[in-house]
């Protein structure tokens, strides 16, 4: 399996499991589903039964566990602010620490670390969605679950179509933010040597050549499509089409299940 080790936004991990072999509408189904399944969770019995359940999916899709704690380290500083936050205003419950007009609460500590784990989950878990789909069947997807909105005017192409772009443009644009880094370093700017203040003024000065690049990258995609004679919304054939299966089925009736016993919890 040779990847990224730094970058797994929207990078698919092929390991040929049962989850992979999922209908793409179908685990975006489970998906908003465990979202909705995360807000319910109130106690400490709901978090272990939803770390059991989430555990349990994970492990069975045979990709090693440290990748979905890899998804999770880039928020890792919003986490500790969440807690910080959640910590200082909620004065409320037993007092645990006093100093002066200064204290915390048992309930301030209870919601911050209730904040923080319900974010692991969130971000841990939904990192499945994309190791186990590619970009391309992510996209059916998605355009299948919101092709009933057409009605309503909106354009599922549109979103998808962004979507694929984004994503393929993510590790675009940290390349070449790389490539810069690596050709100021020969220059003699080496950013692990650098103060905090002149590392900062280094990363703001990387801004204006790869949104430049940026933009540039965009304009000749742009250009390519319309060589090629793509139409925003004419009608497209497929080559693979999407089966839904008892598999399927079996997958969301999980989340129902788990939803219902949080509830009851």
């Amino acid at each position: 399996m040779v990847m990224n080790e730094k970058l797994l936004l929207g990078r698919s991990i092929e390991t040929g499991s049962w989850v992979h072999r999922l209908d793409a509408r179908a685990k975006l189904t489970g998906m908003i589903v465990y979202v909705a399944i995360i807000l319910l969770s109130r106690s400490w019995l709901a978090l272990a039964l939803l770390a059991v359940f989430s555990l349990t999916v994970m492990a069975s899709t045979r990709i090693p566990l440290k990748y979905f704690i890899k998804a999770a380290k880039p928020l890792r500083y919003l986490m500790l602010f969440i807690f910080i936050v959640q910590m200082l205003s909620v004065k409320e419950g037993a007092v645990w620490f006093s100093a002066g007009s200064f204290s915390l609460h048992e309930e301030g500590l209870r919601l911050g670390a209730f904040s923080v784990i319900r974010m692991v989950f969130l971000i841990t878990f939904t990192a499945l969605l994309t190791f186990t789909t590619t970009p391309g069947k992510l996209n059916q997807g998605l355009e299948g679950i919101l092709s009933p909105f057409r009605r309503l005017g909106l354009s599922p192409d549109r979103i998808t179509l962004m979507i694929s772009i984004a994503l393929r443009f993510i590790p675009t644009i940290l390349d070449e933010a790389q490539i810069i880094m690596k050709a100021q370093a020969s220059r003699g700017a080496d950013l692990q040597e650098l103060s905090l203040k002149e590392k900062a003024k280094m990363l703001v000065s990387l801004l204006v050549p790869v949104i430049s690049s940026a933009f540039r990258r965009a304009q000749d995609l742009v250009y390519s499509m319309e060589a090629r004679g793509f139409r925003m919304d004419a009608r497209r054939s497929r080559y693979h089409r999407p089966k839904w299966g008892g598999a399927d089925t079996a997958f969301i009736a999980m989340f129902v299940v788990l939803g219902i016993a949080i509830v009851i919890l």
